[in-house]
């Protein structure tokens, strides 16, 4: 009876003939943001359900076609979440209903900042109605994650090849490449400033508002990753 030899498993640290060199390559880089997002919420308050609801339907509409009046600078629009409350108030022993609230929750997302500065404030000129925002960022397909991620393999190269010369080697072959999933891109910048303006009722001064001057923020894109090498014997 015969067995198999057992498979040769390899030198997790390398071996003196092939020493191995570990590093990692970061990279931190700076963009110009590539779209802005908006909230906006609609309010209405009415004595009855149905004064609630046709003001708040009325006002909805009038943000919804505000918004699609910028035509094509406004790249996404999405309406979020709709609410319609009754406010209790004590009537005795018991309850009854002093008025209704109903809020509506809409996003929208533009690439041209010229046109939102605008947009924001004659938005928040609106009666009832709220604007939170601006929230810079980079698209997830942008560019600039791709160039994060090429100057961090980079970094990784170079690092790799310092300590193999201090060594008095070369490095021989790429071993292994990891991708650690470091990039720091989000959808909504965690540094982003945000303007609210809320409005109660109409404009105090007759008029269109001013548009808002508004500096965008600049993006962080942060890419990590492992690299293991192969080098020639060093000189010792």
């Amino acid at each position: 009876m015969t067995t198999d030899a057992p498979a040769p498993v390899s030198a997790p640290y390398g071996t003196p003939e092939t020493p191995r060199v570990a590093v990692r390559g970061e990279a931190r880089l700076e963009f110009d943001p590539e779209i802005a997002r908006i909230g906006v919420m609609v309010s209405a308050r009415g004595t009855d359900r149905r004064t609630a609801l046709e003001d708040l339907t009325r006002r909805n509409n009038e943000v919804l076609a505000l918004i699609k009046s910028y035509g094509d600078s406004v790249e996404k629009l999405e309406t979020g979440s709709f609410s319609i409350n009754p406010e209790l108030t004590r009537h005795g022993r018991g309850e009854r209903i002093r008025a209704y609230h109903g809020r509506v929750n809409i996003s929208a997302e533009l690439a041209d900042f010229t046109a939102l500065g605008e947009l924001t404030t004659r938005l928040a000129d609106l009666d009832l109605t709220t604007v939170d925002g601006p929230w810079w960022a980079l698209r997830p397909d942008s560019p600039a994650h791709g160039e994060a991620r090429r100057q961090a393999v980079r970094e990784a190269v170079q690092r790799a090849r310092e300590y193999a010369g201090a060594l008095g080697a070369n490095l021989a072959a790429l071993v292994e490449l990891a991708d650690i999933g470091a990039e720091n891109a989000v959808p909504f910048a965690p540094r982003a400033q945000s303007y609210a303006m809320s409005y109660g009722g109409g404009s105090e001064v007759a008029g269109a508002a001013p548009a808002l001057d508004l500096e965008p923020q600049r993006q962080t894109v942060y890419a990590q990753v492992n690299a293991r090498f192969t080098m020639t014997p060093p000189v010792l």
